[in-house]
């Protein structure tokens, strides 16, 4: 998943803002880490890494998401990104907006 940032006038910042499955992918092609592999083995290689599950960057440990997984091994980084998707999807429309996001979002910006 990712989402392109507002723009702005700045030519410096991301392209885009990756979260969820995104940011996982991201994580394992900058890892040293070869499949097949269990989630615990992902999540030790690329020391636990907190993962945005939304575009808003709330974050959620690796090995959080991992252990909602129904699976132990994964034979391959598409087999293992496709495992997580549902609990990156539930993360995102499951989470309730704080009290400081709602009146934030009621004031005029």
């Amino acid at each position: 998943m990712g989402v392109r940032p507002p723009p702005s006038n700045s030519d410096g910042g991301p392209d885009v803002i990756e979260f969820g499955i995104a940011e996982v992918a991201a994580e394992l092609d900058g890892g040293n880490l070869s499949f097949p592999a269990t989630g615990a083995e992902v999540v030790e290689s690329l020391s636990n890494p907190r993962i945005k599950y939304d575009a808003d960057g709330h974050t959620v440990p690796l090995s959080e998401a991992v252990s909602e997984v129904e699976r132990e091994r994964f034979e391959d980084k598409q087999e293992f990104l496709n495992a997580l998707h549902p609990v990156f999807e539930r993360y995102r429309n499951s989470r309730t907006p704080g009290v400081i996001e709602r009146v934030r979002s009621a004031l005029p910006l």
